[in-house]
């Protein structure tokens, strides 16, 4: 283990809800509480509300009369609301309900890293009350096996228990398609499992935790891939609520690293580097090599995000330490980890350090292998990244429109992510005859790309992807390895 300091505190959001809650009141009596001490009858509830969601963060004044009418002491909001201010503004991408979704997950996170064994995560499924992100119109989930042992089928569940082999078969899927075209079967199969769960026995509820967080953490996965950020967040929450109260350490930490790499591709890098954090520190010494260097990976992108430079290289050097991926010893769910894709994820974070000139060779394989367009298209675009570093205009529009082409392939809006970026680096040289080009393919594609893709490429403006509701092919056996999370 690495000398990363420990994950902070809660942050503010958390504590005051906690406090506001302990007394049994509501955040319109908190705000008419603090107008009557402080004598400025212009403070709402909703006031309150942006402060425990952490839209906004209260100043001193309103932190010394919140001590006052919660009777607790001034240092101990002030210091949360420190905290708070380090992880960072919440980014514009997450909604109001993604916005509750971070602030819970991050704080359980930190209480799982900070005590492994002895956090209660509370009931699983509270978070299925939350709304999820529709199906596709054309979706159907993944076929189900038979109950297992010969034990009878709840009938809750439609008569079917979950099917590990079916769960497989859908990160399969993912090495080939992008979550526009799987994001609905990923959350049919998280329903199913979820059925299956309330209806069984305590025992069999116990059995099915570990199903129950790999489903809810592929359907996170699969959801962000669509550009569902709060349908992502609550996922991955839902997978870490699993993952704790099955004991679960390995995957608990490989959650916590998924979600990082959704937040850091927001535009939140503060809380990406609080999340990778918690969870290399909670998966401890039960995660193995591939598990350690690819959450290593996480710290070090997020911190390089940060522009945290010093934490990204010393991360970098931990996880190439740990020696990559062993055969026998890793996870079924990180079959898709090899040394090639660790590369890659290296060439990422020095590009995003600034320092193309080793990132390009370790980049390269990566963007250019056959047959994993999504892989390409992401990798792609931190290449085409690294040649702009480098002066290099007529290479970086080349790897960018092979880029674009992978990412109409993948139907994935995040495959796009970097070409937006790419874009926006190359406006100011729109004449050179290499930017007209990949300006006029880029023109030639967008009716191609997923909605949502094609207006961060594009235009401005959100939308849904366009793909969401196609019915997948079922991949043959030449399914390559993008990475499933």
């Amino acid at each position: 283990m690495i000398p990363f300091p420990p994950p902070d505190p809660r942050p503010f959001g958390p504590v005051l809800a906690e406090l506001r809650s302990a007394r049994g009141w509501s955040q319109q009596r908190v705000a008419a509480a603090l107008c009557a001490a402080s004598g400025v009858p212009t403070l709402t509830r909703h006031e309150i509300s942006r402060w425990e969601r952490q839209r906004r963060l209260p100043g001193d004044f309103w932190l010394g009369w919140l001590a006052v009418v919660l009777g607790v002491p001034g240092e101990l909001l002030a210091g949360a609301a420190a905290r708070s201010r380090r992880l960072g503004v919440v980014p514009a991408a997450i909604d109001r309900s993604g916005s509750r979704i971070r602030t819970a997950l991050l704080t359980l996170a930190h209480r799982w890293s900070a005590d492994p064994a002895g956090v209660r995560p509370g009931s699983p499924l509270a978070d299925l009350a939350r709304p999820r992100p529709p199906a596709g119109p054309g979706s159907r989930p993944p076929h189900p096996g038979g109950p297992p042992s010969g034990r009878a089928a709840p009938a809750a569940s439609g008569g079917r228990w979950p099917d590990p082999a079916g769960l497989a078969e859908l990160r399969r899927w993912d090495d080939l398609l992008g979550g526009a075209d799987l994001a609905g079967h990923g959350a049919r199969r998280l329903r199913h499992t979820a059925r299956a769960y309330r209806a069984a026995g305590p025992a069999d509820r116990r059995r099915l935790l570990p199903a129950l967080a790999e489903a809810a953490q592929l359907a996170g996965w699969l959801a962000a891939d669509a550009g569902q950020v709060t349908g992502g967040l609550h996922g991955y929450r839902l997978a870490l609520r699993a993952a704790v109260a099955a004991g679960d350490r390995a995957f608990a930490g490989h959650v916590l690293g998924a979600a990082s790499h959704l937040l850091a591709g927001v535009g939140d890098p503060a809380g990406a580097l609080a999340l990778a954090r918690s969870g290399y520190a909670g998966s401890g010494a039960v995660a193995s090599p591939g598990l350690r260097a690819l959450l290593l990976h996480r710290v070090a992108f997020a911190a390089a995000l940060a522009g945290r430079s010093r934490a990204a290289r010393q991360a970098l050097d931990a996880a190439a330490g740990c020696g990559g991926p062993e055969p026998g010893r890793e996870p079924p769910w990180l079959y898709w980890l090899d040394e090639a894709e660790l590369a890659a994820l290296t060439g990422r974070t020095l590009v995003a350090l600034g320092r193309p000139g080793p990132a390009v060779p370790l980049l390269a394989p990566a963007a250019r292998a056959p047959g994993r367009p999504r892989r390409a298209a992401l990798y792609g675009g931190w290449l085409a990244r690294g040649h702009l570093q480098l002066g290099e205009v007529e290479p970086a529009c080349a790897v960018a429109g092979a880029a674009l082409l992978d990412a109409v392939r993948s139907g994935s809006p995040r495959a796009v992510g970097q070409l937006t970026e790419v874009r926006r680096r190359l406006a100011g040289q729109h004449d050179e005859p290499a930017v007209r080009r990949y300006a006029d393919l880029l023109a030639a594609a967008r009716p191609y790309l997923p909605v949502g893709a094609a207006a961060g490429v594009g235009a401005s403006g959100p939308g849904r992807p366009r793909r969401a509701g196609r019915t997948p092919r079922r991949p043959g056996g030449t399914a390559g390895r993008t990475g499933t999370g």
